[in-house]
């Protein structure tokens, strides 16, 4: 039940990572590129793609003895995602220059969650 919510987030975002990343190269990329924001889609869409996979191997640690830091992991890049990814496909958008101090505070979230899986090396009991 605990690996519920990471595994959804997986799902979800790995599924929008894909038809994000397809939509900038192929409908939006005369528009990007005009724009001059093609790599800054493609840094969102690496990003969204390499967490959605880590939540997903997250979604199996969830079941066991260090749940709660696979799951504090889970949530923080899920908002990482959501912050840094998306403010960073607004902006290649041509979205509001305000979105630009929310990207960093993503990336902090990203961040934040690799320190619970190294948090997690020294919580919970070991398997024997």
């Amino acid at each position: 039940m605990k690996a519920r919510f990471p595994l959804l987030a997986a799902g979800l975002s790995g599924a929008t990572g894909v038809a994000l990343g397809a939509f900038g190269a192929h409908a939006l990329k005369g528009f990007l590129a005009g724009l001059g924001t093609t790599a800054t889609w493609e840094t969102a869409v690496r990003y969204q793609l390499v967490h959605a996979a880590a939540l997903l191997v997250t979604a199996g640690w969830a079941g066991g003895p260090r749940q709660a830091a696979a799951l504090r992991a889970a949530r923080s890049w899920t908002a990482g995602t959501v912050l840094f990814s998306g403010s960073l496909y607004i902006l290649a958008l041509g979205g509001p220059r305000w979105m630009g101090p929310v990207t960093p505070l993503g990336g902090l979230c990203l961040i934040a969650g690799w320190i619970f899986v190294a948090a997690g090396a020294f919580t919970g009991k070991d398997e024997s």
